[in-house]
């Protein structure tokens, strides 16, 4: 089944997954307290504006993880002192799904102090929710946060498990762990 860019959030991880069928030759790249998804040096150019964004964040007390431009300012939205479900909420609805051929939705996740936070936003909802337990949200066919099995003990077991995933068509994959001291992350670039 092919679903589209998407996270898991739970309490203590996350991660994040870009499939494509329309734009596969992407990878993730570590720049300072980001992790960037941008094309290789084998893509055609391309002036679609949504092939290029920061997919994981870090912010003062947790991380953000999300499929667009809205990860920006949710982060610095919990900079600022927002609560994790507001900042995402409110960047959701003034980003909105994405104006492409296929309406598709914005994604998003939030690791903050209290747990986590799980939003989309489509063409006809937005959903922010509180989870206790692990939860998915893709950008296609699984576009409401539904449970999921999913443990990871570190971060690179975060980004493997979902590169993969059963999902069609991964191109690249990030993982974040909550650690004592903070946060980790890894990246999964498949055959770099």
């Amino acid at each position: 089944m092919y679903v589209g860019r998407f996270l898991i959030v739970g309490p203590d991880c996350g991660a994040y997954r870009v499939s494509s069928r329309s734009f596969p030759n992407r990878r993730i790249t570590e720049r300072e307290d980001r992790l960037t998804v941008g094309p290789t040096k084998e893509a055609e150019e391309t002036e679609n504006p949504y092939i290029s964004y920061n997919c994981v964040r870090s912010t003062g007390n947790g991380a953000v993880l999300g499929n667009g431009s809205h990860v920006d300012p949710i982060a610095e939205k919990i900079d600022l002192g927002y609560p994790a479900r507001d900042a995402l909420a409110s960047s959701l609805l003034a980003l909105d799904y994405e104006k492409d051929d296929y309406d598709t939705p914005r994604i998003a996740g939030v690791l903050d102090g209290e747990g986590a936070v799980i939003g989309i936003v489509r063409k006809d909802a937005l959903l922010v929710e509180r989870v206790e337990e692990p939860r998915l949200v893709a950008t296609y066919e699984k576009d409401s946060p539904e449970e999921i099995d999913f443990s990871p003990e570190t971060a690179e077991e975060a980004a493997r498990t979902v590169y993969d995933h059963e999902f069609e068509h991964a191109v690249c994959a990030a993982g974040v762990v909550r650690k004592d001291d903070g946060f980790e992350w890894a990246i999964e670039n498949g055959q770099d």
